[in-house]
């Protein structure tokens, strides 16, 4: 431990963690973002095609089918997903103001003061409780958000960055996906915005067994891919940085109580 401390000592005033995990925290905090933005979009678009309606004439007789409620769970979740992605947001912003706590110029000299008070006492036989205690904490402010960010980010990296590009990707064309095919292009080409030509494109006259079975297909996708991205975003900000943080708090008082193991 005292060997660990005096390793630990000159990364308090240097911090050459804090760099790399704001940066990742930036990184995480664009990808939060980028995701909601997509998510609103999509939630406007479904919300159009929600209100629109089909008309049928089955055996001559008029009928007005809203195939388009077919998406209110979809909606449900889209609309769900969009404000964890805002709360991903928040937690990033946060981890962010702790490490710029962790590294203010008056915590690297406390936690200097405290190691060196511990070191004195465990060289001699046994340091305080209380001191151990306050050692721990001043090690936790100062590096377990800075540890606990590069950690989830390494794993992150590792494990989730290809579900989560693709499923990003899969987002981000879904919109397109609620007109199936291109609009015609006298259509496309009347100078109508986005939203206008889904409407138009929704209430024409078709198949409406067909446009139903396309809305289910297309409800299916999406949920499959917006789960994907709810767990890769829990997993970040919430599972990882906990479990980390354990470990990190686990790791930490096992070391400080050592010298009581051996004495």
């Amino acid at each position: 431990m005292l060997a660990a401390l005096a390793v630990i000592m000159p990364c308090a005033w240097l911090g050459p963690l804090d760099e790399t995990a704001v940066k990742t925290i930036d990184a995480g905090l664009k990808r939060a973002l980028v995701s909601f933005a997509a998510a609103r979009a999509l939630n406007a678009v479904i919300s159009v095609a929600q209100g629109t309606e089909v008309a049928v004439q089955p055996g001559g007789l008029g009928l007005n089918l809203t195939p388009g409620q077919l998406l209110d769970p979809i909606n449900d979740l889209v609309e769900q997903f969009a404000s964890l992605m805002l709360t991903a947001s928040v937690a990033f912003g946060i981890q962010k103001i702790l490490i710029s706590i962790g590294g203010y110029w008056v915590v690297a000299p406390i936690l200097t003061a405290i190691a060196l008070g511990w070191s004195f006492f465990a060289w001699r036989g046994s340091p305080p409780l209380w001191l151990s205690r306050a050692l721990l904490l001043v090690l936790i402010v100062r590096f377990a958000v800075p540890l606990v960010t590069v950690g989830s980010d390494a794993l992150y990296a590792k494990f989730m960055s290809a579900d989560y590009t693709a499923s990003s990707q899969a987002i981000e064309v879904a919109k397109d996906q609620f007109v199936a095919e291109t609009p015609p292009a006298t259509e496309a080409s009347s100078g109508k915005g986005f939203i206008e030509r889904i409407r138009d494109w929704w209430s024409q006259k078709v198949d409406a067994g067909k446009r139903i079975e396309k809305v289910k297909r297309m409800a299916e996708q999406m949920t499959e891919n917006i789960v994907k991205l709810l767990v890769i975003f829990v997993m970040q900000t919430i599972v990882l940085p906990l479990l980390l943080l354990w470990f990190l708090y686990k790791a930490a008082w096992g070391l400080l109580e050592s010298p009581k193991a051996t004495i």
